[in-house]
């Protein structure tokens, strides 16, 4: 492994994404200087080659030794190659994908064959100008479209003078089949000529050693219909030998009549393999088959031709015949089957003895020779190739490698190589999509992102197989996300996908949305509650319906007793007696409605506590309680949704695709707003014609409720008491007095009385009782 060199004083730039100090790669000489990069400070240590959103030709000339992962050691070979054969390394931030070749550094012995090979590329397609691009670079067919050797060691007609040579490539690629040369066309390798030649001379070696037909033309129907029928005719030989044996097993042995019984009523078109199991003929006891009787019909046109070319003067057909036969066969079949070179058969045996008198594989055999000695010529244009790759994708890598700027632009011009669409769902697009390479992994690590993530399978006709991806929910309600809702997926090349959500990890969308949370928790769980109970009772009812239902008949069936039946004479023997009814306990119900309406008073009493103290609130001090009242509910549920926004993070995502993250990755609340798009609608100025519209009496009705509400809340808290209105609450009652009480002690009264006599002169009514003035 080769480590990376120390940071021999290089001054980097930083900024700050995604809340994180990174290094800013602005300039080409950041990236010639990659190499003196402390690996702790790159944001990505490493990462797979599959699943990115970056051209797979670019990524495998950075992955160079193939294993599937890029590591920083890859990434910085990749900048040492690059900037070694580029004069300006800033062009490397332009992404662009064709490149003037006099900016290839030709100091560099890369440099020097890069140069070479773009130029002749240019030769080759007949360009005028020194700009090369990635199109001309892969369009290998149009390069060495006129070129006779390209050094992929395959040579084409085109590449010989002579018409036998010529002739002799044209039958290889056609019997031996041909090899893809450079240049598109089909053509011969060394071994395809070697397997030619090597065909020729063991085809020819075989049509010498020809063994004669035994029945001259129909000798290969023979042998094919002998081959069909030698399993049925020794299978019947040794029925008839065993019928010989044992005279009573016959009928057993031979077809049985049930058979063709059972399959009379049927087309017989359809059942000939039932047929063909049947002996081929009758089993009489005889150890030979009468070639005058009829044999099972599935075989007779097989036996029919055999009977004609090999059993001509035969009128029975025994076991030794039939050995005979097969003896006649073997030495033909044997030299059949030891047939070689049946590739170039094709060709016709005059024109492969042709081939064979020419001998043209030597000359064949130093064409490709001379084709491959090019090799290393053409393999600089792959280099071109390679070069032009890098040009347009390495500084894009670099974004999304050692930082992570394409992900956190707010500008979002290209989104980062991860990224790989857009899930259209409830009105809304989520930005963030991933494929998921692994699901084992991503239902293992994926909760701990703290975002809401919605797993995907998307199908599409024009690509092949299901795709899996994860989009994160970072805005708006949920309530109407669950599993196997259907949505709309599309990928960065356009293609549409039809998605439907699988899998749903629940994490806090926002702040807003976890305030609602335990209200609708708690509407959830009320209205469970009540779907359980209205469910338990609908089956009791359900089986109580059902008990009745099917315990009718019986009752229907059960004949009535005669109204003059004697009575049993067994007075043991009549049924028992129904259990007579409790008596009515009144005292027991007694208690129950006791404590009933004790229930109701605790209840009643509680609620006119709470009115009454509410009523002695002002109003800007019952909207503090039902804030406060609003905050002890909500208030948790939001504290806890703010923390684990701030902690959401890609990380364990891109973790569980293969990804070596060494920095943070977090998504601020700002920043996830970003991530998902909501609809937005014009704000409607004409009315909707089809729009439902409120009857008037249900109008009526909701002004009428809101006036009693208005009403009602104006009288409780007294506020139509000078219209003669007193609210009815005790607490207001209890204050209408005391101002009465205060109102009577505090009135002057300038009354004044004459004493009587004796009693003093004057007495003021407010002094008090007795005293003299």
């Amino acid at each position: 492994m080769k480590l990376l060199r120390k940071d021999r004083g290089y001054k980097w730039g930083f900024s700050n994404v995604g809340g994180v100090p990174r290094v800013k790669i602005a300039s080409g000489a950041d990236i010639a200087h990659l190499s003196e990069l402390d690996p702790k400070l790159w944001t990505v240590l490493s990462c797979p080659v599959k699943g990115l959103e970056i051209s797979d030709n670019s990524l495998k000339y950075v992955d160079a030794d193939g294993d599937g992962r890029i590591r920083i050691n890859d990434v910085v070979a990749t900048s040492e190659w690059l900037t070694g054969v580029l004069k300006d390394h800033d062009l490397i931030l332009k992404g662009s994908d064709s490149v003037d070749i006099s900016q290839i550094n030709v100091e560099t012995e890369e440099g020097r064959k890069l140069y070479a090979s773009a130029k002749q590329i240019l030769n080759n397609l007949g360009k005028d100008g020194g700009v090369v691009t990635l199109a001309d670079a892969t369009d290998v067919a149009a390069i060495f479209a006129k070129t006779k050797f390209n050094g992929d060691g395959v040579i084409i007609e085109d590449s010989a003078d002579d018409a036998d040579e010529k002739a002799a490539i044209a039958a290889a690629v056609s019997t031996v089949g041909g090899v893809m040369d450079r240049s598109g066309v089909l053509g011969v390798d060394a071994a395809k000529i070697e397997a030619f030649y090597a065909a020729l001379a063991a085809y020819v070696a075989w049509c010498d050693a020809a063994v004669e037909a035994p029945f001259g033309a129909d000798t290969d129907a023979a042998i094919a219909a002998y081959n069909a029928l030698d399993a049925k005719i020794k299978d019947f030989f040794v029925r008839s030998k065993l019928a010989a044996f044992s005279p009573d097993s016959t009928a057993s042995l031979d077809v049985q009549t049930s058979y063709i019984q059972a399959i009379s009523a049927d087309n017989l078109t359809g059942k000939t393999e039932e047929i063909a199991s049947y002996p081929i003929a009758r089993v009489t006891g005889k150890v030979e088959i009468d070639l005058a009787e009829p044999v099972n019909p599935a075989w007779a046109s097989q036996f029919a031709l055999l009977k004609s070319v090999a059993l001509k003067d035969k009128k029975a057909l025994t076991e030794e015949d039939w050995n005979a036969v097969g003896a006649q066969f073997a030495a033909y079949t044997a030299w059949k089957n030891a047939k070689a070179g049946a590739e170039v058969e094709g060709l016709g045996i005059d024109a492969i003895r042709s081939f064979i008198a020419q001998d043209k594989k030597a000359a064949l055999l130093e064409l490709v020779a001379k084709d491959a000695a090019l090799a290393e010529e053409a393999g600089n244009i792959e280099s071109v190739n390679k070069f032009l790759h890098l040009m347009r994708d390495f500084y894009r890598l670099l974004r999304n490698f050692v930082t992570f700027y394409d992900f956190y632009d707010r500008d979002k011009k290209v989104s980062a190589i991860f990224q790989s669409g857009t899930l259209i769902i409830d009105q809304r697009a989520c930005r963030f999509c991933m494929k998921v390479l692994d699901m084992a992994k991503h239902n293992a690590t994926a909760a701990p992102s703290g975002m809401y993530l919605l797993y995907c399978d998307c199908t599409t006709k024009a690509k092949p197989g299901t795709l899996q991806i994860v989009a994160a929910m970072t805005v708006g309600e949920i309530g109407d996300l669950f599993v196997g809702k259907n949505a709309l997926y599309y990928d960065n090349d356009g293609v549409e996908w039809d998605a439907v959500v699988t899998k749903i990890v629940d994490n806090p969308v926002s702040v807003g949305q976890a305030f609602w949370s335990p209200y609708r928790r708690m509407a959830t769980t009320i209205e469970n509650l009540i779907s359980k109970k209205a469910a338990e009772k609908d089956a009791k009812m359900m089986e109580k319906a059902n008990a009745q239902i099917n315990s009718a008949p019986d009752a229907l069936a059960k004949p009535a007793a005669p109204a003059d039946a004697a009575a049993p004479a067994d007075p043991a023997a009549a049924p028992a007696a129904p259990a007579a009814k409790p008596p009515f306990d009144i005292a027991k119900f007694a208690g129950i409605f006791a404590a009933i309406g004790m229930a109701l008073g605790m209840i009643g009493s509680a609620l006119v506590a709470l009115f009454t103290g509410l009523a002695a609130l002002k109003w800007w001090q019952l909207l503090m309680v039902f804030v406060g009242l609003m905050l002890m509910i909500s208030g948790p549920s939001m504290v806890l949704a703010w923390l684990k926004l701030r902690r959401r993070s890609i990380t364990p995502l891109l973790n569980a695709n293969g990804w070596a993250i060494n920095a943070s990755s977090k998504i601020s609340i700002p920043f996830g707003e970003t991530l998902t798009d909501m609809a937005k609608f014009p704000k409607a100025k004409l009315k909707d014609p089809f729009a439902r519209k409120m009857a008037a009496w249900k109008k009526w009705c909701i002004a009428l409720f809101c006036v009693a509400v208005v009403f009602v809340g104006l009288w409780m808290f007294n506020l139509l008491a000078k219209i003669g209105l007193p609210s009815p609450l005790d607490c207001y009652k209890e204050k209408a007095k005391v101002e009465s009480v205060e109102v009577d002690e505090t009135v002057e009264v300038d009354e004044t009385v004459e004493a009587p006599e004796g009693e003093g002169d004057v007495v003021s009514a407010g002094d008090a009782p007795g005293e003299t003035i």
